[in-house]
């Protein structure tokens, strides 16, 4: 008699030590590295409450994540809904195995998958942060991140990944690893929040208080950027993951040279600060790419991102007036409307057969990215507003004038970030 041979494993333990890496690398972005980062950029008074925002984000989301959030971004819709928000069938992970396939990456098991997306759930309502710090109460801030989370990220992230999708699954809009769902939604927001609230009272620049802290932030943005995008493959077994590696260091290094460039011409000096902003601004353009674009795509993405958002934040800011605080706008906005849209330009198929552009011959991909840039645009800046509207006429959403003056620290966490006054 014959054996019956043993089931293959679909699950691959490379891929799995890889995505889970991977996630790690992400959660580094919100904490410390976005924390620093932003921290560096503020008052003195207010950096506790930027640090105390990115590390209650981290926690908040993370809950909210397993308890609904994930069911909503990439479980099945429901009726007319479909398209455009999953149902609860997820519901505190019911069905998300341990073991058994991801729907969404056969070699990892479906948990290893959730926590990989959850960090980029983290730190999505993290980066619109930049655009409202130094006047938001935190009780405010508590009830924008949970309700941004679930009205504005999760139907965003399920129209453009989830299975049954409107953009990425019915249009074809190409977004490997969050152009649009993290930066031009977190990027939208905050323009959209930055309008409701107005400026701040006594300054309408970054404070620039701990430049090193700038730096340090940046370059674990840099480090853990590997896993945003090189870790997106949800593989490592064949070459996509490298290949977005190496695109996302390129595009990077590229985009400081270019901003620290820019300084030196319009500004007369190349600034620390100036090529950190850069980079970052590489970091974000080069996200919807990543997967689709080879080296030379990289380096055109990456020295134009840094014209485009220097243009935006020195020039197109100060015109208008908003007080964007740290940019999020004019570098997450700006850079990931760029990186979408050169998705659609430079993708080939010779790096993933699952989407070409403009210059690989196919020219339809090009508006089918600005469709689901539009989509981002005009959800996401519409449902920050009303968020923003209903926390306002309810619990009030900003410091008291006298709170904002004394500094955010101390009126609301009672805390002082340095031993020194100010």
């Amino acid at each position: 008699m014959g054996t019956t041979p043993a089931p293959v494993n679909p699950l691959n333990s490379g891929d799995i030590a890889w995505v889970l890496t991977s996630a790690a690398l992400v959660l580094a972005m919100t904490a410390p590295g976005l924390a620093l980062f932003y921290g560096g950029m503020v008052r003195r008074k207010n950096v506790i409450s930027i640090l105390m925002q990115c590390f209650m984000c981290l926690s908040i989301v993370s809950v909210l994540w397993v308890v609904y959030a994930y069911s909503l971004a990439f479980g099945p819709g429901h009726g007319f809904l479909e398209p455009y928000i999953g149902g609860l069938d997820w519901f505190m992970l019911k069905g998300v195995d341990m073991t058994a396939p991801s729907g969404y990456a056969p070699t990892i098991p479906g948990q290893a998958y959730m926590i990989f997306q959850a960090m980029f759930a983290v730190i999505t309502p993290a980066l619109v942060i930049g655009s409202f710090a130094e006047r938001v109460k935190f009780s405010a801030w508590v009830w924008f991140t949970i309700l941004w989370l679930t009205f504005a990220y999760c139907p965003i992230a399920h129209m453009v990944w989830a299975a049954d999708g409107l953009a990425g699954h019915q249009w074809g809009a190409l977004d490997f690893a969050g152009g649009t769902v993290v930066h031009m939604n977190a990027g939208i927001a905050g323009l959209a929040t930055a309008l409701y609230l107005g400026k701040r009272i006594g300054t309408n620049k970054p404070g620039m208080h701990n430049v090193p802290f700038v730096m340090i932030g940046a370059s674990l943005l840099w480090f853990g950027w590997f896993g945003f995008n090189a870790g997106s493959a949800v593989e490592a077994h064949d070459g996509l993951a490298t290949s977005a590696f190496v695109v996302t260091n390129t595009a990077t290094a590229a985009a400081a040279i270019s901003w620290a460039a820019c300084e030196w011409i319009f500004a007369g000096a190349p600034t620390l600060v100036g090529a950190c902003s850069g980079a970052v601004a590489g970091l974000v353009a080069i996200t919807p790419a990543s997967g689709f674009v080879d080296v030379g795509g990289s380096l055109w993405i990456g020295f134009l991102v840094s014209v485009f958002c220097y243009c935006m934040v020195a020039f197109v800011k100060p015109k208008f007036g908003y007080d964007d605080t740290l940019d999020a706008f004019g570098v997450h906005y700006i850079g990931g409307l760029w990186g979408a849209l050169a998705t659609g330009l430079f993708a080939v198929k010779a790096v993933n057969s699952g989407g070409s552009g403009v210059f690989d011959g196919n020219p339809g991909q090009f508006m089918i990215q600005v469709k689901a840039c539009l989509l981002t645009t005009i959800y996401t800046f519409i449902m920050t507003w009303i968020i923003c509207l209903v926390i306002d006429k309810t619990i009030g959403m900003r410091a008291s004038a006298e709170d904002e003056t004394i500094g955010i620290d101390l009126t609301q966490h009672h805390e002082r970030a340095y031993t020194i006054l100010d």
